[in-house]
């Protein structure tokens, strides 16, 4: 019998809904029309500004081997699989993608020998304003795809179910991680007869057991389910998800792992096997040769850009004191172990401190007149270009600590959970820490805290563009940062 009383959101249901699984399909047609409308635009531009004359058909056959080679290569990478408008791939990877498809494009002119056919000033062009388009057109597309997710066209409204408020505040946690805007989390539900608060966490409120759940989706209030249930035995799993498949919604199950594990793990596969994986290298394959071919070229660019500036601080520090001009540290390296790093010595020969176990301090009396000015720059960090050029170090990466180092009365290593984890990857001359106002003196657990916590974001999102954006930072970070001494 139908229920009387009918809730006040039914009318919306005659709204045609969309999963973000449509935006995919929409990414593929918005790179497709970047390629259509880059072609038109660029001829357009080419014969305004150089009336040259050109062979249409040769460079419409390369446009679209062109366009096929970015598709080859966007949907072999699986680009479009995550393309939910979150913002992301404002450009960067496609760009990248392009850029590919074009050398692909240009080896295939000149295997055929009709590279001389080809105006090089149209190809220019062309280049140039399909990767305009390609970067613009999703900074609209981000737009638009947010604007019709807060309309309502496009997302899930989720369900969490079987979770007391612990469990759904944690799988709440985790989709804020993920930062899916299509995804909106209206509720909980638990059968539970011993619950007592029924508060909403957030916006989600308790919509009560698996009835009022099951009409909620009966009544098209609700698009997905998550049966968030870390101990639920088979045979209630089974009846849960028999029952609940008489209505029209995704159901999906969060297993244990996902909930009581750290939240850094990834769905892959061993074959045709779905797996968890808790831990994976984070530079890997091509992105470890791109790192250190940038690391090497930039380092070598740096020591003789630098030279003059290295010479006077050399002759500076043996003018003012005795003892050797360089000074070499003990600290960790990638995979935890040991490095000697190199830096111009600031501290006088009989006061320094080899372990690294007591820091340095403001006004540290130790720190010489010429040591202080060159804290203060971080010339005295110059000297391990030499341990870029030697593959122990980056230039861009988690700053390498003294083994001895400490932050209250722990080691560094013992005070902050996940701090080995920075070691994933080479120490670096500067750091994203160092640019985020973490540069110089830890004196405090939070703040040690902090640092790994940037650390860890730039292990887990690098690429070659963050390491260059850090190093321009830096430069402007130098210059007026306060916390160095």
């Amino acid at each position: 019998m139908p229920d009387s009383h009918q809730r006040p959101t039914q009318h919306i249901n005659k709204r045609v809904r969309f999963t973000s699984n449509v935006l995919r399909t929409v990414g593929v047609v918005n790179d497709a029309l970047c390629l259509f409308a880059g072609y038109f635009v660029s001829i357009w531009i080419y014969q305004w500004s150089s009336g040259q004359l050109f062979d249409h058909t040769i460079h419409e056959t390369a446009a679209i081997v062109l366009g096929i080679n970015f598709f080859l290569i966007r949907i072999s990478r699986d680009s479009y699989t995550e393309f939910r408008g979150q913002g992301d791939d404002v450009g960067e990877g496609a760009m990248l993608d392009f850029v590919i498809g074009a050398m692909l494009t240009a080896f295939t002119i000149i295997l055929f020998d009709v590279f001389t056919e080809i105006s090089r000033g149209l190809t220019i062009v062309y280049i140039v304003v399909c990767l305009a388009l390609l970067f613009l057109s999703r900074i609209g597309f981000r737009k638009i795809a947010w604007l019709l997710m807060d309309m309502g066209y496009i997302g899930q409204r989720v369900v969490i179910y079987g979770a007391d408020r612990q469990v759904a505040s944690r799988v709440m946690e985790l989709l804020a991680i993920e930062r899916l805007p299509h995804l909106k989390i209206i509720g909980f539900a638990d059968d539970r007869k011993t619950r007592v608060d029924q508060s909403a966490i957030g916006s989600a409120n308790f919509v009560g057991g698996f009835p009022e759940l099951l009409k909620m989706a009966q009544d098209g209030e609700l698009d997905q389910v998550i049966i968030a249930l870390p101990k639920v035995q088979q045979d209630r799993l089974d009846s849960i998800i028999d029952r609940l498949s008489a209505a029209a919604i995704d159901v999906c199950c969060m297993p244990r792992e996902i909930l009581e594990l750290r939240s850094s793990y990834r769905m892959s596969s061993i074959g045709s096997l779905p797996v968890l994986s808790l831990w994976q290298r984070p530079i890997r394959d091509l992105d470890i040769v791109a790192k250190e071919v940038q690391d090497r070229l930039l380092a070598l660019l740096a020591l003789v850009v630098l030279s003059p500036v290295m010479a006077l601080t050399a002759l500076a520090i043996k003018l003012e004191s005795k003892g050797p001009v360089l000074f070499v540290q003990q600290r960790f390296g990638f995979n935890n172990l040991e490095i000697g790093i190199y830096k111009f010595r600031s501290m006088y020969i009989d006061q320094q401190d080899v372990s690294g176990a007591e820091r340095t301090t403001k006004n540290d009396e130790r720190v010489t007149r010429v040591g202080k000015i060159i804290r203060r720059l971080s010339i005295d960090e110059l000297p391990q270009l030499l341990n870029v050029l030697r593959g122990e170090m980056s230039l861009v990466g988690p700053r390498p600590h003294a083994t001895q180092m400490r932050v209250g009365d722990k080691f560094y290593f013992d005070a902050v959970e996940g701090y080995a984890a920075r070691h994933r990857v080479k120490p670096g001359i500067t750091g994203l820490a160092q640019v985020r106002g973490l540069r110089g003196e830890i004196d405090g657990i939070e703040r040690a805290k902090k640092r790994v916590e940037y650390d860890t974001y730039y292990i887990d999102h690098w690429s070659p563009l963050l390491d260059m954006r850090i190093i321009l930072e830096t430069l402007f970070i130098i210059v007026w940062d306060r916390n160095a001494y």
